[in-house]
């Protein structure tokens, strides 16, 4: 029998809060082990929580990012269970009455169609603690617990672990536009539970799901994802059942072990929190955080290939950050042209970003000083030879274009009267390449403008020496 594959995810998000969730601790990454805490978050009895209200704010501005329907009122719940990352042996989390419903995420599958996976809800709750093993013992590091935890339940609506990674990929793409979260994945700002089951092809009825928890790379949870794929299909291959449990992913051997059987939610045993009142927005309230939305990344891409005329590639490339995005359209708006601007970016910016880790807004060069030696080359005040010059001082130094071009004496030598006088030394110092030129071997003319822009000490304007050679050696 053949069987197709049904994944649904539940991706935990660490919102972008100064405080957690319900105390006044900070939520730094890297402190010392359990400095970031106090009665509230390390669960002392009559510590009573106080609502983060910029956790709600992010929470649904990520629910109108997504489209989803934003609940008017809302509640939290106790969330019981006895594990050591857990100070108070409940979690405050959202259970029948989350923030978010609905919504879904467009992805692009490798045939080049578009598909739209649905969203379940997005609730908030309080993140646990971390516990870190040393052979026979183990600690526990309270300063996450409490930190304000965005998760966002798909629909089982993914088909393969491709669709999953894409699925990822692009919600991270779309969080960090918003602003909602930094998603650094080594930070365990984005971790991710996976729930995958095997049915036969063409069946309504979902499979027996196992869960894969906290997987904190995407490349991990496609990797879990094969592996599961075909853990199970060899199990209904035998004709054995798949039993309903929490799995653990093992990167080293590449493969997933059981943990426990699975919880359903009654033994959670939900209630309402009885020490916070419900969450009530009101229309107004929800419609002043929706004027501030971004514009999403595939609309800012398709918008890009129209309105600048440029590749999809080109599009896609320049879209996938909000920072860059902001940097070509500024360094456009300066003067430069779109395409001559994006190649910039996608050869030399993205390149200089990826061997510094520096993000765009980190380099001394600003988009004006890009657009500006666009424009420079574009109107022939410089050539490309020391255009690339001026980029490595406006990159490690700044200024402006015109500035740095007149410090280092680059400016483009357009006379053509020099230019002519250049030309024929090159050619009365060149008779072979004169000769092989006229005998049919059409690289010889780029020997002799080589020579030419030696003699103008790079300055020459390539276009015009070109053309005279050409005159000169054709007659």
């Amino acid at each position: 029998m053949a069987y197709e594959t049904t994944i649904g995810l539940e991706v935990h998000v660490q919102l972008k809060t100064r405080t957690k969730m319900f105390c006044g601790c900070a939520t730094g990454y890297g402190e010392a082990p359990n400095s970031l805490v106090c009665p509230v978050c390390l669960g002392y009895p009559g510590a009573m929580p106080v609502m983060n209200r910029e956790a709600i704010r992010l929470t649904v501005v990520s629910g109108l990012m997504l489209g989803c329907e934003i609940a008017r009122w809302s509640k939290f719940d106790r969330k019981s269970y006895f594990y050591p990352d857990m100070p108070k042996n409940y979690q405050i989390s959202q259970y029948d009455k989350p923030l978010c419903l609905g919504g879904g995420v467009s992805i692009d599958l490798e045939d080049g169609s578009e598909k739209t996976i649905g969203l379940t809800r997005i609730h908030l709750e309080e993140d646990v603690g971390k516990n870190t093993h040393f052979g026979s013992s183990s600690g526990v590091d309270f300063n996450r617990a409490g930190h304000p935890l965005m998760e966002i339940v798909t629909e089982p609506d993914i088909a393969s672990p491709h669709e999953a990674y894409a699925f990822l990929q692009t919600l991270k793409q779309i969080l960090l536009y918003a602003g909602v979260s930094d998603c650094n994945l080594e930070e365990g700002n984005m971790r991710c539970d996976v729930n995958v089951s095997m049915r036969p092809v063409g069946s309504p009825e979902l499979g027996t799901k196992a869960e894969l928890k906290n997987l904190n790379t995407f490349k991990g949870v496609f990797h879990a994802l094969e592996y599961e794929q075909q853990r199970q299909s060899a199990l209904l291959a035998r004709g054995e059942c798949v039993v309903q449990e929490t799995r653990r992913w093992d990167p080293e051997r590449g493969e997933t072990s059981s943990m426990r059987t699975k919880e359903d939610a009654h033994d959670y045993r939900y209630f309402p929190e009885p020490d916070l009142l419900p969450v009530v927005l009101d229309a107004s309230q929800i419609s002043v955080w929706g004027e501030d939305l971004p514009e999403a990344p595939r609309a800012r891409r398709s918008r890009f290939a129209q309105e600048y005329d440029i590749p999809a590639y080109d599009a896609g490339v320049l879209s996938a950050d909000r920072d860059v995005a902001d940097f070509f359209e500024k360094a456009v708006s300066a003067g430069g042209s779109a395409k001559a601007v994006s190649n910039w970016i996608m050869t030399d910016v993205l390149r200089v970003l990826s061997e510094t880790g520096r993000r765009v807004s980190d380099l001394p060069l600003t988009a004006d000083a890009l657009g500006g030696l666009t424009k420079l080359v574009e109107d022939g005040a410089v050539n490309m030879t020391g255009a690339k010059k001026i980029f490595s001082v406006l990159v490690e130094e700044g200024g402006t274009p015109s500035k740095v071009l007149d410090d280092l004496g680059l400016a483009q030598v357009s006379d053509t009267e020099a230019l002519e006088r250049m030309v024929d030394e090159a050619i009365a110092a060149n008779p072979k390449s004169v000769a092989d030129y006229r005998s049919g071997k059409a690289a010889a003319a780029q020997f002799l403008m080589g020579q030419v822009m030696r003699l103008s000490r790079g300055k020459a304007n390539p276009p015009i020496v070109l053309e005279m050679l050409k005159q000169k050696l054709d007659q």
